[in-house]
């Protein structure tokens, strides 16, 4: 595991809600999922990227943005993500539900 993604395993709130997908067959192997996520979520497996770390996606959309060939998709600043953000900077009596009134 990468030093991001050691680091992350600190800021876990919940797991299995991220809108993060990744199709390994549509990879072209650019390696840029690897460069521009935060959060250590990905990393090469020889040609292409794989994901190596789905719960730890803040959903900021890094990823899908520059990936070339659309194996990643996700739909940044929704559900928990938005909130964990919210907590961090506002705290968490003043962080807003996500969309739909649905907190984590």
């Amino acid at each position: 595991m990468n030093e991001k993604g050691i680091l992350m395993k600190e800021f876990r709130h919940l797991t299995d809600v991220t809108t993060l997908t990744f199709d390994s067959e549509k990879c072209v192997g650019c390696r840029l999922c690897t460069v521009v996520c935060p959060h250590g979520v990905f990393e090469m497996n020889g040609k292409q990227a794989r994901l190596l770390d789905r719960n730890g996606c803040m959903e900021c959309g890094a990823c899908a943005l520059n990936c070339p060939s659309a194996a990643i998709t996700v739909t940044p600043g929704v559900g928990c993500a938005a909130y964990i953000i919210q907590s961090w900077i506002k705290g968490k009596e003043n962080a807003a539900c996500g969309p739909g009134g649905g907190c984590c």
